[in-house]
């Protein structure tokens, strides 16, 4: 894999490879956890063949634009957890456009739709 360039975590891209310290990519960025009122970097929620997974700050030494370091050996990369917490949901604004019949009913009757990010 090419080294990329180093980029600050708010700059990261979902879907750039995330891999172990052998260089084995464990999955890919789903999104960035972030304290975003005190600049502190938690960690990140990849998607892995297994479901989501968190991998914490402590074992992120880079990122780049090309992909994201993590010092975890392929075995702790398997055993990471999943995410806890509440998930996180964001507005589709795609969800309530088109011009069939099906589209314009839900837009009548139907509730503002959200799309669900995290299990």
């Amino acid at each position: 894999m090419t080294e990329g360039t180093p980029i600050s975590y708010e700059a990261a891209a979902r879907g750039t490879p995330v891999l172990s310290s052998s260089g084995k990519q464990i999955g890919t960025l789903e999104h960035v956890l972030e304290v975003s009122d005190l600049d502190l970097f938690e960690g990140i929620v990849i998607a892995t063949q297994h479901g989501l997974r968190f991998v914490d700050a402590d074992h992120i030494p880079q990122i780049t634009t090309t992909h994201i370091q993590t010092s975890l050996t392929d075995e702790q990369a398997v055993q990471l957890p999943p995410p806890s917490g509440p998930p996180v949901y964001t507005v589709d604004a795609l969800a309530d456009s088109g011009h069939s019949l099906h589209d314009v009913i839900r837009r009548l009757f139907g509730h503002p739709h959200w799309k669900r990010e995290t299990d």
